[in-house]
């Protein structure tokens, strides 16, 4: 019978503990929201929202078409002048999901014959990246940049690391400036996915490679997504503008996808502009995860101390972890459940995102329902 095998996958899935299900929510949820990307609360402000409206009031429900047809405005111009500026790089190129654009980045970036060492702790986007690419893939300890400088010294000719700046599972940073060492001692690049660092690191929130002193560098190159701190949907590559010529003419994901949606552009750049105007929010972002952790382990919870604005809380068992989750949202509070295949070392967590616009009073709430609802 065609598709037989999904009903075997279907029951190993439920015998570990490992189903997932969609759960379409309100608009108006009556949840206290500890489980979205929205880092800085932007997502629902008025002047973004605004942005998305008057963009796609201008511009028409969508794109049209690809960017190289119909899909480039001269909005998408705009927003990535803006973002190359604000993150300090020479160019930029928006696409329609930080997923497409970290596929981009490293499909194009490591032709037949390259070296890719990638960190283990590799969100998905960039594995699959990594395994689209015609270059070879050498998986290396996660945040260990010593591993890099060792995989790296194995090969001659092109090579690229690949790392996030932010882990989207604990929230621990990369070491990046080693990581950037280790590249240049073999004449390699240094691509890194910023998605957790924009708008929550850096002067004002201007990421990762900005506080490390690699932004603009001519062998780095970022990307980021505009789903998370941004309050948007989208992604981009940041980096030297040949690169960004050289992505415009051969990353397949930009090439052959529909350019993204007005709206979303629109609803971009005005919370970039937004946080041009109020960089105490990256800070605000920090604090508050900081809070969290605190509040956390002195309840005797197994909470990894935050470099951005993820908290993670450790579970005995993926069905544990699931437990969780559904009792803290009967409670009233909507958290964040990572379980295997999501976590690359089999541990069950409880993540949670700390955002700028979280009282005092709704972090208290917060530890308090978690540790009410421990297993």
């Amino acid at each position: 019978m065609a598709f037989g095998w999904i009903d075997e996958q279907a029951e190993l899935r439920a015998r570990a503990g490992l189903v997932r299900t969609l759960r379409p929510r309100p608009a108006d949820s009556p949840l206290l929201d500890l489980a979205s990307n929205d880092y800085l609360g932007l997502a629902h402000h008025p002047e973004v929202t605004e942005g998305a409206a008057r963009a796609a009031r201008t511009w028409g429900g969508g794109a049209t078409g690809s960017r190289l047809v119909t899909g480039t405005t001269e909005l998408h111009a705009e927003l990535e002048r803006e973002l190359a500026d604000f993150c300090g790089f020479e160019a930029a190129l928006v696409f329609s999901s930080g997923y497409a654009a970290n596929l981009a980045a490293v499909t194009a970036l490591a032709p037949h014959g390259s070296l890719i060492v990638s960190d283990a702790g590799n969100h998905a986007s960039l594995i699959d990246g990594c395994r689209l690419a015609r270059g070879t893939t050498q998986v290396v300890a996660h945040a260990e940049p010593d591993a890099a400088r060792k995989a790296l010294a194995t090969h001659e000719g092109t090579a690229i690391a690949v790392s996030d700046t932010v882990f989207s599972v604990d929230g621990d940073a990369a070491p990046l400036a080693a990581l950037a060492e280790a590249c240049r001692a073999h004449g390699a690049g240094l691509v890194v996915d910023d998605a957790h660092g924009l708008g929550v690191l850096g002067d004002g929130g201007r990421g990762a490679p900005q506080a490390t002193g690699l932004a603009g560098a001519d062998d780095v190159v970022a990307t980021v997504t505009l789903s998370k701190s941004l309050g948007s949907q989208g992604g981009a590559v940041l980096g030297p503008a040949r690169v960004v010529d050289h992505l415009v003419n051969a990353a397949r994901t930009f090439i052959f996808d529909t350019g993204l949606a007005p709206a979303a552009a629109g609803a971009a750049l005005s919370a970039l502009r937004l946080l041009r105007r109020e960089p105490e929010r990256a800070a605000r972002a920090r604090t508050v995860a900081g809070e969290l952790h605190a509040r956390l382990t002195a309840a005797g919870l197994e909470a990894v101390r935050p470099d951005a604005a993820v908290v993670s809380v450790r579970a005995p068992s993926p069905e544990d972890a699931v437990r969780w989750a559904a009792r803290c949202r009967a409670a009233g509070l909507a958290v964040g459940c990572f379980r295997p295949p999501s976590v690359p070392d089999g541990i069950s967590r409880l993540r949670l995102t700390a955002r700028a616009d979280l009282t005092a009073q709704q972090i208290e709430r917060a530890v308090r329902l978690i540790g009410e609802t421990r297993p």
